[in-house]
């Protein structure tokens, strides 16, 4: 496959083309969308319900040509519905293996934090390490595993926070608002059609841009994108800052920096260049660092948010020329 940076950014245009079709708007989280994929992380999309959190990732897998699988956390869910488990089959008198939603590309991990602590634990161990051990036995999940967890930000009744370890493992955090006064009439116009969002996506209104296996030729691509040193030490300045912060009680590790330039490559593929710049960095500094940090109890009572602090480290760390 041609992973040129004008092929690739064609392919990931043709990409964004077909996923409009089905979702409309949200253009800034379909693109963190495609970068986590293309860096081969995970993403934790928060939104209210409604803005089509699931839509994407079934669209997505659509159009790049993978599996999908979703599960609907629920306090009661365990690590073996997950999973999955040995069932044992009288027929054959041996123990058949019953594969859990695990075993898929894209899994859509749906609000997560309604799920016990046990079988957040069981999720974290397939993102981190791309396996799934049942009875003793270690199973290699999909070459192309991807968890898309999302959570409802306005809704805290019945939720088991995220542990900071497991936050930390997602390599952006997608927010999706509610779509603009335009798009939402141009969607109350498809639902009284024929070509409503989720009738194109099941009669097979979107083309596939890749086949089989080429998302992870795909990948390759991003080995051409240059980062320049000045501009790596740049995002490694970024990150210690957020440790350093006087507001910031549990700053951002050195996952976040490996996040912020495999991101910034991502990105600057993305817009067809071969080239990382500052904005590629400034652009994803609040996805890749809001979802780690931590205040200070006493700064949050004084009503700042993250997203103030990450603006206020972007002002004070100085950009390389």
């Amino acid at each position: 496959m041609n992973t040129s940076p004008e092929s690739f950014s064609a392919t990931l245009a043709a990409a964004r083309a077909e996923v409009a079709k089905v979702v409309i708007g949200q253009e800034s989280a379909v693109e963190l969308a495609l970068i986590t994929l293309l860096t081969h992380q995970h993403a934790l999309i928060e939104g209210v319900p409604g803005v089509a959190k699931t839509l994407l990732v079934r669209t997505l897998s659509r159009v790049l040509g993978v599996d999908t699988g979703r599960v609907q956390f629920t306090p009661d869910l365990m690590p073996a519905d997950i999973t999955g488990t040995n069932i044992f089959n009288l027929q054959t008198n041996q123990f058949t293996l019953i594969r859990g939603p695990l075993f898929t590309a894209f899994l859509l991990a749906d609000e997560i934090n309604r799920a016990p602590a046990k079988t957040q634990s069981a999720l974290l161990q397939a993102m981190q390490e791309r396996t799934v051990t049942i009875d003793r036995e270690t199973y290699v999940l999909d070459e192309n595993f991807t968890v898309f967890a999302t959570q409802n930000p306005a809704e805290s009744e019945g939720t088991y926070p995220l542990a900071e370890a497991q936050n930390d493992r997602f390599m952006v955090r997608i927010k999706m608002s509610p779509p603009a006064r335009d798009e939402e009439l141009t969607l109350a116009r498809r639902m009284m059609g024929a070509d409503t969002p989720e009738r194109v996506l099941a009669a097979g209104g979107l083309r596939p841009v890749l086949a089989a296996g080429e998302l992870t030729a795909l990948r390759a691509g991003l080995d051409n994108v240059l980062v320049r040193d000045e501009l790596a030490a740049y995002m490694v300045d970024l990150v210690r800052a957020t440790r350093q912060h006087e507001s910031v009680l549990v700053g951002a590790g050195p996952r976040a920096t490996q996040a912020l330039i495999l991101g910034s490559r991502a990105r600057a593929a993305l817009e067809g260049r071969d080239f990382v710049t500052p904005d590629d960095a400034r652009g994803l500094a609040g996805p890749v660092l809001e979802h780690r940090l931590v205040l200070r109890p006493e700064f949050e009572i004084e009503g700042l948010t993250i997203e103030e602090v990450v603006a206020r480290i972007l002002e004070q760390v100085a950009v390389p020329r």
